[in-house]
């Protein structure tokens, strides 16, 4: 035990200590959103919204991201990551303390939209910044570290959500929300002022490429807006099915959705150390993790049994621990190429877009059609993507060949 816990600590070693201050104020921030898990449950019980909706605030939420996140990369390359990070995380905290007192339909849309515009500038200006304050080796367990604080935050976050409806009322999730980013803001201010930090690989292209015409980049980002869609109905359509077709309470839910983060808190890390040491391609692992999260819904409708949803959750969890990671590093990768505001803002972009059509499809199948052919439905988007990672997986196999062979006679023109 005592070698598996000091091989545990090893995983984290080697990281900044930005990385480490970037982790904390991600951790403080995240553990405040448990208002999002349940955001479609309070539209329906405490404000009256209809499933039709709840699907279209779902979608002013995915559009003020899209645009929140396109804003945030254009910003990020025009006057730097550190005060993208501050007026985002600043603003974000205020408004979704009033956000709790818009209770008509159309000024519920207008508000979420405008809460997810400033909070998701906040997205592509971390990134690069987490991009940054790594060493080239180690961006992705940076990546994987950030991702830890999320799940950390996440796992406490529901539970304690659940347990704050029960006792007092959906109210009092906003109110945390707001508080926890502005007490993020403040400990970003205090320890990641430009001044004082150690910037780590600050890439600096001559004649950056535009990402707009990177084909390998485009493909990644639909196989991405996909798997989005698919992920984001465990946020949506999922508590939803929780409630209604098996009746688990709001606690209940909470203490599911943490189960989530938990394993990722304590697993991913070494998980991701390990597959880094093998052969597997950061596209093939994507791939990989994509068919986890499908089969996490197909295996829905296989059993009325409640366990059954412990089942999809374990497979959409190992599923997400590979994913997100090696998907993060992969953009990171190529932003190399080009402005790193832009790319990160296009991969940012890709789950906003799936924001805006994932959850009101997801709500629309399931007035329309039921739970049942919704999860077949999501399977075959889930295949999709799959197929689309394939076709990455095998194009950049095929520019590798290219680029070595191209080496290769490069070598023999010198040596002739």
């Amino acid at each position: 035990m005592n070698k598996l816990f000091n091989n545990y600590l090893n995983t984290f070693k080697g990281l900044s200590q930005e990385v480490w201050w970037l982790s904390l104020i991600t951790l403080i921030n995240r553990a405040g959103t448990m208002v999002i898990p349940f955001l479609s449950l309070y539209l329906r019980e405490s404000l009256n919204f209809s499933f039709t909706d709840v699907g279209w605030v779902m979608s002013a939420f995915g559009l003020g991201s899209v645009i929140g996140s396109w804003l945030g990369g254009k910003l990020t390359d025009k006057i730097g990551y550190y005060k993208v990070m501050v007026y985002s995380l600043l603003g974000t905290g205020v408004l979704f303390i009033t956000l709790q007192y818009l209770t008509t339909f159309s000024g519920f849309c207008f508000g979420i939209f405008l809460v997810m515009l400033v909070a998701d500038m906040f997205r592509p200006a971390m990134f690069v910044a987490l991009s940054a304050y790594s060493k080239p080796e180690n961006k992705t367990r940076s990546v994987t570290l950030i991702r830890l604080a999320i799940n950390l935050g996440f796992s406490a976050g529901p539970a304690i959500g659940g347990l704050i409806i029960t006792t007092l009322s959906y109210g009092g999730l906003f109110w945390v929300d707001g508080i926890t980013c502005i007490a993020a803001t403040a400990v970003l201010i205090n320890v990641l002022n430009p001044k004082t930090t150690k910037t780590l690989d600050n890439v600096k292209t001559e004649n950056p490429k535009s990402a707009y015409g990177d084909k390998a980049f485009l493909i990644f980002l639909v196989a991405m807006v996909l798997f989005g869609i698919v992920f984001l109905q465990y946020f949506s359509t999922m508590p939803l099915y929780y409630k209604d077709v098996h009746a688990l309470t709001e606690f209940e839910i909470g203490v599911l959705l943490g189960m989530n983060g938990f394993i990722i808190f304590a697993l991913e890390m070494p998980l991701i150390k390990w597959l880094e040491n093998t052969t597997f391609t950061k596209s093939g692992l994507m791939l990989f993790g994509a068919i986890l999260t499908g089969l996490s819904f197909l295996i829905l409708n296989m059993s009325n049994w409640a366990g059954v949803l412990i089942f999809g959750m374990l497979l959409m969890t190992f599923g997400e621990m590979i994913a997100f990671p090696f998907s993060n590093a992969f953009a990171m990768d190529r932003a190399k190429k080009g402005n790193q505001g832009e790319y990160m803002a296009l991969y940012s972009i890709s789950f906003s877009i799936a924001h805006i059509f994932g959850h009101n499809a997801g709500m629309r199948m399931v007035d329309n059609l039921g739970f049942d052919n919704t999860w077949y439905i999501v399977t075959i988007l889930a295949a999709l993507c799959v197929f689309l990672l394939f076709i990455l997986n095998q194009y950049l196999n095929i520019k590798k060949k290219q680029k070595m062979k191209d080496i290769e006679e490069e070598k023999e023109i010198l040596w002739i």
